[in-house]
């Protein structure tokens, strides 16, 4: 128990090391790799900018404003926790594995249970400010799990994964309506971000048997399905 602790506690320690994060900020490949979590953050949580939205919109302006900055700052904090938290387990070889397989039931249950949306699951029922904030905290939360868990199956770097996951959110709170319209145009995206959720799931499954598979390879597969998202789009809209 001591030895988790310790290992636990050694792991922050990447979060105050200047040496990594520079390391990490003059690497492309790193950058790529953030570049990757932002966009499955974007692709995976567009409609949740939405629901915080109707959670907040009985608050006044002004207070809706201070509800989701506190709902951003928890989001930060829940990603330090659990990217500290996590890098360390998830060298533990059946934690990775049920993130694995967590990971593509996703993507199975996408594909073959179709949700109705998480618009329609939202009932509004106003609160007052600090029981929204932490409505919006918990939200964030539940919200933050799928994706923080897929950026395990990219990368180990702490401050890789954080970067993401900062810049992830702030896409989902600062575009979200971009991604919602780009969704829109080209609904085959959704799918796409559960396609590339399964990827990472298999990726991850395959170095719990000391299968690893290479950043350019891994990532040249990632980029190919993305743009043929478009390509198929095109192809379905030209044939209709």
């Amino acid at each position: 128990m001591n030895e988790l602790i310790t290992g636990i506690l050694g792991n922050y320690s990447h979060f105050f090391n200047m040496a990594e994060f520079t390391s990490v900020v003059y690497n492309p490949m790193n950058w790529a790799i953030i570049g990757s979590l932002i966009l499955l953050e974007g692709l995976l949580s567009a409609d949740n900018a939405l629901v915080l939205a109707i959670m907040v919109k009985h608050l006044s302006k002004n207070h809706q404003k201070r509800a989701l900055f506190y709902g951003i700052l928890g989001a930060y904090l829940f990603r330090f926790i659990a990217i500290g938290l996590g890098t360390y387990l998830i060298k533990i070889w059946w934690i990775k594995a049920a993130g694995a397989l967590y990971l593509l039931w996703m993507a199975f249950q996408h594909c073959f249970y179709k949700k109705n949306g998480k618009d329609n699951a939202v009932t509004e029922t106003p609160h007052g400010f600090w029981r929204t904030v932490l409505a919006v905290e918990i939200m964030d939360i539940a919200f933050s799990i799928d994706s923080v868990l897929a950026a395990f199956g990219i990368s180990d770097h702490v401050w890789v994964l954080y970067l993401g996951g900062i810049f992830g959110v702030m896409m989902m709170r600062g575009v979200a309506q971009i991604f919602l319209t780009l969704i829109n145009i080209y609904p085959e995206l959704e799918t796409t971000a559960y396609i590339l959720i399964s990827i990472i799931g298999a990726k991850m499954m395959a170095s719990v048997f000391n299968y690893h598979v290479s950043q350019t390879v891994f990532f040249s597969i990632l980029i190919t399905i993305f743009f043929g998202t478009f390509v198929v789009h095109h192809c379905r809209k030209r044939n209709a």
